[in-house]
Formats: C-alpha cells, sequence, structure tokens
C-alpha cells in the first residue's frame, strides 16, 4: 500500500463554491483513499460517483465531495492508494488549479512503498457517442492520446499524447474555460472561485495568461483522466494499453472507468 510519512496540509479558495477550503491529508495503513467531512465518510471509488457536471463529485445521503480528480491524478502519479482527507469544506481546494501543489505536497512528507503494480486488459473497452469517444485497447505498452475540438485557434482538432518523460507538463496544467462563458457559469453556481492564479481562460485571441507549456489545456483533460480512472483502480501511468480519447470529459471518463472495473488484470 502507497502512502505518504507524514500529513500535509493545503488550503486555497474552492473553484465552484468560491468558499475557503483546507484538506489535511493523513498517512493510512487501510487500503483506500477517504474523504471525510461533517462527520461523515467516503471513499473515492467510481461506483460513488454522483455527478460529473463541471467537476467530478463523489457522494452518498450523507455526505458528497467536489472536484476530487486533481486530487485523484496526483495520488495515482505518486503510486498511492492509502489515505485519509479530512476536509473543511464538502469541495477540494483548487490551489493552481492542477495536481502540481498536491505532488509537491507528497513527495516533501515522504512516499512510503508506492505502488507501481502493472495492470492492463485482454479485451477492449469503448465508449462511442457521435463525435464522442473513448476507447481502451490491450498493447504491450502505454499510449495515450487525447483530441479536442474547442473554439479556439489553438485548440481547433487538436491531438496531444501523453508523454512520459515531460509528465510534469501535465501534473502543472490549469483547468480553463472559455472567459465569455464565466459569467454565466458563475450566475449557474459553479467557478465563483476562479481566478488568474488558479484558472486559464480562453479568449478569442489567446489566453487569460501564459501557457506553461503548449496546448496546456489538452495536457489538462489528460490530467483528469489520470484522475478519474484512478477511481476504479486504474493507474494510467501503470498501464500497459492504448487510450485514445476524442471530445470527452469527467461523465465520458467515469462511465468507461466503470466498465474499466472488472476487466483490469495485474
Amino acid at each position: 500500500m502507497g502512502t505518504i510519512k507524514q500529513e500535509v496540509v493545503l488550503k486555497s479558495v474552492a473553484l465552484m463554491t468560491g468558499a475557503p477550503s483546507e484538506a489535511k491529508v493523513c498517512p493510512s495503513d487501510k487500503k483506500g483513499i477517504r474523504f471525510h467531512f461533517g462527520g461523515k465518510t467516503i471513499e473515492a471509488v467510481i461506483d460513488n460517483v454522483v455527478s460529473t457536471e463541471h467537476c467530478t463529485v463523489i457522494g452518498n445521503s450523507e455526505i458528497k465531495v467536489m472536484l476530487i480528480e486533481h486530487f485523484m491524478a496526483a495520488c495515482a502519479i505518486c503510486g498511492i492508494d492509502s489515505l485519509d482527507i479530512y476536509l473543511t469544506h464538502f469541495e477540494l481546494p483548487i490551489l493552481n488549479g492542477g495536481s502540481k501543489e498536491w505532488v509537491d505536497a507528497f513527495k516533501n512528507a515522504g512516499i512510503e512503498n508506492p505502488d507501481k503494480s502493472p495492470c492492463s486488459v485482454k479485451e477492449g473497452v469503448w465508449y462511442l457517442n457521435g463525435k464522442t469517444h473513448l476507447v481502451v485497447l490491450p498493447s504491450d505498452k502505454l499510449n495515450v492520446t487525447y483530441g479536442v475540438n474547442f473554439r479556439h485557434k489553438d485548440l481547433k482538432n487538436r491531438w496531444v499524447s501523453l508523454n512520459l518523460d515531460k509528465l510534469d507538463e501535465v501534473i502543472e496544467a490549469r483547468t480553463f474555460g472559455y472567459l465569455s462563458e464565466l459569467e454565466m457559469l458563475q450566475k449557474a453556481g459553479y467557478g465563483r472561485g476562479a481566478s488568474l492564479e488558479n484558472t486559464l481562460g480562453l479568449t478569442d485571441d489567446g489566453y487569460t495568461a501564459e501557457l506553461k507549456s503548449e496546448f496546456e489545456p489538452v495536457k489538462h483533460k489528460i490530467l483528469d483522466l489520470i484522475g478519474d480512472f484512478y477511481l476504479a483502480g486504474c493507474n494510467i501511468l501503470n498501464f500497459k494499453g492504448e487510450i485514445i480519447v476524442k471530445e470527452a470529459g469527467h461523465t465520458v471518463h467515469t462511465i468507461v472507468a466503470k466498465m474499466l472495473k472488472d476487466k483490469l488484470e495485474a
């Protein structure tokens, strides 16, 4: 079981609600990643996903925890599968919009017994729905390719492949959205914590900030995929297979993750 050697505490605004949020992340000798809020506990597993509108949410009749994908991606990247997280708010802190602060905190705390066990599938798994598809195929090595088709000069029919030698570019890739839609989203109750520090805005002729790397928004989509798949026990970084995604998001990620859950093999 992979865990951290000492607890870490990170806090910032919550992206969706705009409220202050603090997470105390504690080592555990019990396998599983569990979130605690308001005296209730829920495990971060694919069967507990209750919403994928704008972010991945787990919950039940007693508790919900929002925007877990960046945290789960950091756990996958660090080989961590055993933690207890105590929250002051039902939405995790957005920090700088990606997974870098989580990964850095875990590494600084020390990682004990990181899980690097390979996994694969014997047969393909896929979801096809018009322009959207997500296909997972058996292979003797990992290859992940993600395609988007946004209303943006750099992101029209854009495909990016995961390069493990440049994994930091995925880890630091920020959440993003159309600047023109921000006011509408905020009126609907989303994106109230968005700022230039945690969100990359797409404008008519560019971005609201300098990119951390080329095609950063597509790399953030790959980061989301890593986090969502980890809910099903599929650590993409240890996976032997071909993953091809086109114009998808959290909903499709989690649909396919549920399909994968019972097909994974060591």
